[in-house]
């Protein structure tokens, strides 16, 4: 109901389309309001160690300082990923959004191993800790506040689809899990001289810990490249392959530049029987009709298909039921085919797309093909150039 209210009053519209400026301002209303919250936490938290002495309690508080610092940077993240592009960035500035992630993932990895190595040291040196009923009892109310801020983030986070909100929603999760541990050892420590406090302070570094590493490999992962979303590589090919004169797709390779902004270059077959204006039209009104219907800046490099001549059907057939019988996942494309000086097919020159888990080694790939066509013909040759694909 409190995520319906807030997406209602800061972000107009949201239901209806989810725009570059509406997404932006989603990251930014989540990111000032995990900013408030944790702040509110923080102070309460600060508060409440300074009454019990607890390690863990300060441990919790600064953690919640650590999430308001996080949400500043998740803030700062999108509105400078919403620049356009200029002189010195023409790409935009969409990539900002996961330096931000860095930054957030960095900052927690370096809080979880300060409050483990002063977890640790109060297992020796325990303090004095001394929490009543009431103390637990406000302590574990602020789960509620995380408990909300997960749900929330979550929703944002699966709205506009950003990593960097999707794991302020884990952290949130895993605050709740962290707070509970913290109140379940503020409750043992009552009853016993055992260092409970300073077992559940390193619970909760570990914890931090986890997250801040899980963070810190999925933004990295990005900012290295990664292989794009199935379904993007799936719209892509279905309208590629729906307008008229392409007949095959191949070689696609994606940059990400930010969410919702993708530079794409792709292979496409045409035939070989038109003209170099017609052969032009067919691929600038294919990088049009993308550009209409995905966030993608689409070029097209056109492959002449030959499919009027028997010969080459003929053998392109046969090469690819054997490479198909090989791996279904291999791709062959650019084929042609080479003839000695009395007009017989001596040699069958393509190349072909290999998905980068194949374990077999391309000499192997070529030594089994050339095998599997001679029995067509003992004395032709296969000229093969094998390429790793860029998507899964």
């Amino acid at each position: 109901m409190l995520t319906k209210l807030i997406l209602k009053l800061f972000v107009p519209g949201i239901n209806e389309k989810l725009t570059v400026q509406n997404r932006t301002r989603c990251g930014i209303v989540c990111g000032i309001t995990g900013i408030v919250c944790n702040i509110l936490l923080a102070i309460v938290k600060i508060v409440l160690a300074v009454i019990t002495g607890s390690i863990a309690i300060a441990a919790d508080a600064v953690n919640n300082l650590s999430d308001a610092a996080s949400s500043g940077i998740a803030v700062a993240g999108f509105r400078l990923s919403s620049r356009p592009p200029d002189a010195d960035h023409p790409f935009g500035h969409g990539r900002t959004e996961y330096v931000a992630g860095l930054i957030t993932a960095l900052l927690i990895v370096g809080l979880g191993i300060t409050f483990l190595k002063d977890s640790i040291v109060q297992l020796f040196r325990p303090p004095e800790t001394s929490a009543t009923a009431v103390t637990i009892v406000i302590f574990g109310c602020t789960m509620l506040v995380k408990c909300w801020l997960f749900f929330f983030c979550r929703k944002i986070g699966t709205l506009i689809n950003s990593d960097v909100i999707k794991a302020a929603a884990f952290d949130s999760l895993g605050d709740c899990l962290g707070t509970s541990v913290v109140v379940a050892s503020l409750i043992a420590s009552r009853y016993t001289a055992f260092p409970v406090d300073g077992c559940a302070g390193i619970v909760v570094a570990l914890m931090i810990l986890w997250a801040g590493t899980s963070v810190l490999k999925d933004t990295v992962s990005k900012l290295l490249g990664e292989p794009p979303a199935e379904t993007l590589v799936s719209d892509l090919r279905k309208i590629l392959l729906s307008c008229p004169g392409i007949d095959g797709i191949h070689d696609i390779m994606i940059h990400n530049y930010g969410e919702n902004s993708y530079y794409v270059t792709a292979h496409a077959e045409i035939s070989s029987s038109g003209d170099r204006f017609s052969a032009h039209d067919i691929l600038e009104n294919a990088e049009v009709a993308v550009g209409s219907k995905l966030p993608v800046h689409l070029l097209l490099h056109g492959d002449p298909y030959n499919k009027e001549n028997p010969e080459v059907i003929y053998w392109r057939s046969r090469m690819e039921n054997e490479v198909a019988n090989f791996d279904s996942e291999f791709k062959l494309y650019d084929f042609r085919i080479h003839k000695a000086d009395d007009g017989k097919v001596e040699k069958l020159s393509f190349h072909l797309l290999v998905p980068h888990h194949c374990a077999v080694s391309e000499a192997e790939i070529g030594e089994i093909l050339q095998q599997k066509m001679s029995r067509y013909d003992s004395d032709l040759r296969l000229d093969i150039r094998i390429l790793r694909s860029f998507i899964r």
